[in-house]
Formats: structure tokens, C-alpha cells, sequence
């Protein structure tokens, strides 16, 4: 069996991503990277006090800030920064589910990588795996 090859530059690692989220919506959220495969990203966000809306249960929008932020992060993981980078041209979601606590995780995968624009899929699911969410994110690839 052979591997994969990544769809990610080699310096697009965990540790080297983990300083973008700090003193943004990211770190407020509690949103986390957690997993590079060879074609995925993966990011977790606790269903809190940060993270529900009135009614007890995860607000749509923090679903939707999970989605652009595993989005835009794995735009910019398919890049070279020195000479592009990825802004959000649009995003939807539709929410499947509801959920009150525990952790969601969004799993971002590529549908386009085109020259000027990207198009990812985002599938937010419970602990169990249920599905929550499913988001399509399409980014602008700016030159600098």
C-alpha cells in the first residue's frame, strides 16, 4: 500500500500553525487544530459558555467560525505564503443538529484547488461522530 502524498506543503505543521489562532476569535472560541492527514485538517471547539446561543445548545455562528477557521487554515496550508494568500469569499452551513455540551470537531477537506479560488468541505460532528453541521467554504487565493 502506498502513501498518500500531501496535498500540504511540508512546513504546514501543527506546531507551526498553532500561533495564528492567538488573540483572535479563534483562541476566544476555544477553537484547536488537532490533525493534518494528507488531504484533511481537523479542529476542535468545546460547546460552552463561549459557544451556545440563548437556548442552551451550540450557536450556528460558532459552527460557521469553526468551519472558516479550519477552512481558511487549510487554504493557507495549500499556499505558498511568500507569494499568496486565502481570504473567504463565501461560506454556508446547514445545521443538522443540535448539541448542548461536550466537543465538536470540524473535518475540512478539499472539493477545488484551482489557481485563484479554493472550495472546502466542512463536516462538524459530536464525540460520537454524529453529524452537526456540514459547511462549504469557497476562498479568494490572492496574490501579495
Amino acid at each position: 500500500m502506498t502513501e498518500q502524498a500531501s496535498i500540504f506543503r511540508k512546513d504546514f505543521t501543527l506546531d507551526s500553525i498553532h500561533q495564528l489562532g492567538n488573540g483572535t476569535l479563534t483562541e476566544a472560541l476555544g477553537i484547536k487544530l488537532v490533525e493534518i492527514g494528507p488531504d484533511f485538517l481537523k479542529a476542535s471547539m468545546p460547546v460552552d459558555h463561549r459557544t451556545r446561543q440563548s437556548m442552551g445548545i451550540l450557536h450556528g455562528g460558532a459552527s460557521v467560525a469553526l468551519a472558516e477557521t479550519v477552512g481558511s487554515v487549510a487554504g493557507f496550508g495549500v499556499v505558498d505564503p511568500t507569494r499568496q494568500y486565502c481570504v473567504g469569499l463565501e461560506i454556508n452551513a446547514n445545521h443538522l443538529r443540535s448539541i448542548a455540551t461536550g466537543v465538536v470537531t470540524g473535518l475540512c477537506k478539499p472539493i477545488h484547488l484551482g489557481r485563484k479560488t479554493q472550495v472546502w468541505d466542512i463536516r462538524i460532528t459530536d464525540e460520537h461522530e454524529k453529524l452537526i453541521c456540514i459547511s462549504r467554504l469557497t476562498l479568494a487565493v490572492l496574490d501579495k
